[in-house]
């Protein structure tokens, strides 16, 4: 049964589709069968996998009775990596009031036992469609750039993750936080990563993605880093992540 994985944080400029993306490709490798829903209408899943944007869209499900989830799968070029897009004209206001819905639809598809992960890209505000993700997720992982504002950002995301666990989701727990365009010389950065660590305790970082260029190059060609330049600390950096999430995934199945 899939593991399904929120990539959450309220403030915007986090990373979180670039995890989604190289997270997804990351363990892909691995031989895990992955599906990437991409909550976000800004769309970056489908411009980092090279999917062509065009309906049916993840979207649809929340304003069309006749359209399934599994009708917005597509298989991307990155073997064992699969896309339900969305669709970047869609109003986040029409998401409607069912913030079981895309648990539902996950269900009723049986999609868990088609995939090993469920990656769930979500959008960087407290809306229906993130309420729909915490809803439907077993695990979150929090990417942040470390400054300060992205702690303040954190400690809200954990309020409201707090507030769903105690009440909608038992089920849902802290994979961790994810440091992202992070570096290991700037002082203010390290600060910060000790800080969250001090807070949420030190088990919780997750290996830090540090800056590279590489990232948007890949982008730029519609691939995966670790795909478009494997020796870019990037693809280093993605591939650790990918096996601390893993093995993970492999405690838990036994």
């Amino acid at each position: 049964m899939a593991v399904r994985i929120a990539i959450c944080n309220r403030k915007g400029g986090t990373g979180k589709s670039t995890v989604s993306v190289n997270l997804a490709a990351g363990l892909a490798q691995q031989g895990l069968r992955v599906l990437v829903l991409d909550m976000d209408s800004q769309s970056h899943c489908a411009a980092g996998l090279g999917v062509p944007v065009r309906p049916p869209y993840l979207h649809d499900i929340f304003r069309r009775s006749d359209i399934t989830l599994s009708d917005a799968i597509r298989t991307s070029d990155f073997p064992g990596l699969s896309l339900a897009p969305a669709d970047p004209n869609f109003d986040h206001g029409m998401a409607g009031a069912d913030q079981l819905l895309l648990s539902h639809h996950l269900a009723s598809e049986s999609l868990d036992s088609q995939y090993d992960v469920i990656l769930i890209d979500t959008p960087p505000s407290q809306d229906q469609l993130l309420m729909n993700a915490l809803m439907a997720a077993h695990w979150v992982i929090v990417p942040f750039v470390p400054h300060f504002l992205s702690y303040q950002g954190i400690k809200q995301l954990i309020r409201l993750m707090h507030g769903i666990k105690t009440t909608e989701n038992p089920q849902l727990q802290l994979a961790g936080f994810l440091p992202t365009m992070a570096s290991t010389t700037m002082r203010h950065h390290k600060k910060i990563m000790e800080e969250v660590g001090r807070h949420f305790g030190k088990d919780r970082i997750l290996p830090a993605i540090r800056t590279d260029i590489r990232v948007a190059d890949a982008f730029a060609t519609g691939q995966p880093v670790i795909g478009f330049a494997p020796r870019s600390r990037a693809a280093e950096d993605f591939s650790q992540l990918s096996r601390c999430i893993s093995e993970r995934l492999q405690e838990q199945a036994h």
